[in-house]
């Protein structure tokens, strides 16, 4: 099996989005750009009267118009194209299992009501036990391939609680690779304190949890900046609520980093209230990390 960086594609703008991010990544590995097309012989129930031929000539014809895409803006880039027929999210999780990085579009509604991530992406992200990035349409910063198009920092939120190898290394080697700066967001909150003096006891201990928090957050990452040197690391350890800090950290970002814990149950989204909230209202691309 060779590495690539793979990307699904439905003839969408933002599967179209995804490609551009796709490609100078994987530039930035070094790896070829894979571009998969999952469609179905099963009727539309939108459009009954389209026969299978007239799908499957539009099934070989998303893909190949996305390759001649890249090699327009991203000539030199090694690039491979595959159709397969089947369930979208089986076929992409097939997908993700293949490659280094699985890459999705995701539709966007505006700044208000942010990110909607369709049904196959977030099945995708339930699902894998490897990377994927979500990538909303927008406009670029600059023209397509020109070098800089991406600006920005590398955004990650952890939870000291439950480190995770997996999402630390995803972050660094990322921002190593793209010369990028890496803010980790860490936020908490109080204990249940009980009791008539409850505020004033939160009072007190607020100084010296900010102190243990912000001591045990610079543990965590101290090997990783052992071992990316070149990173320029902010730390930001606050008191508050993860989901939204994330957010306000996340606005102007290159890419945002979460975790996923891996799951056997058929039950619930799979994807926890934080990286939930992340994926339906981030505008920037969003990088779910599974782990254990």
């Amino acid at each position: 099996m060779s590495r690539t960086v793979t990307v699904g594609l439905d003839g969408s703008r933002e599967s179209m989005a995804a490609v551009d991010w796709a490609a100078r990544e994987a530039l930035a590995r070094g790896l070829p750009l894979r571009l998969v097309h999952a469609w179905d012989l099963e009727p539309d129930v939108h459009t009954p009267l389209i026969g299978p031929d007239t799908r499957r000539h539009w099934a070989e014809r998303t893909p190949r118009k996305a390759a001649e895409w890249v090699h327009r803006h991203h000539p030199g880039l090694k690039v491979e194209t595959a159709m397969r027929c089947g369930e979208p999210a089986a076929v992409l999780c097939e997908a993700a299992n293949e490659a280094d990085l699985l890459v999705l579009g995701s539709r966007g509604l505006g700044a208000i009501a942010g990110f909607v991530v369709g049904s196959v992406s977030l099945a995708v992200v339930a699902r894998t036990r490897h990377p994927v990035v979500l990538v909303r349409d927008q406009e670029p910063q600059v023209s397509a391939g020109a070098p800089g198009a991406v600006n920005g920092d590398v955004v990650l939120g952890v939870d000291i609680s439950h480190p995770c190898d997996e999402l630390l290394e995803f972050a660094f080697a990322h921002a190593d690779r793209h010369r990028a700066g890496l803010r980790v967001v860490h936020s908490w909150n109080f204990p249940l304190v009980w009791g008539s003096d409850a505020a004033a006891a939160a009072v007190v201990l607020k100084g010296d949890l900010e102190a243990a928090k912000t001591d045990a957050l610079a543990a965590v990452l101290l090997p990783w900046r052992n071992k990316f040197p070149e990173v320029r690391v902010t730390e930001e350890c606050r008191l508050g609520r993860p989901a939204s800090d994330l957010l306000a950290a996340a606005r102007g970002a290159r890419l945002v980093v979460v975790g996923r814990r891996n799951r056997t149950s058929s039950i619930g989204t799979h994807t926890g209230p934080v990286t939930h909230s992340v994926l339906h209202h981030c505008a920037a691309p969003v990088a779910v990390v599974p782990h254990d």
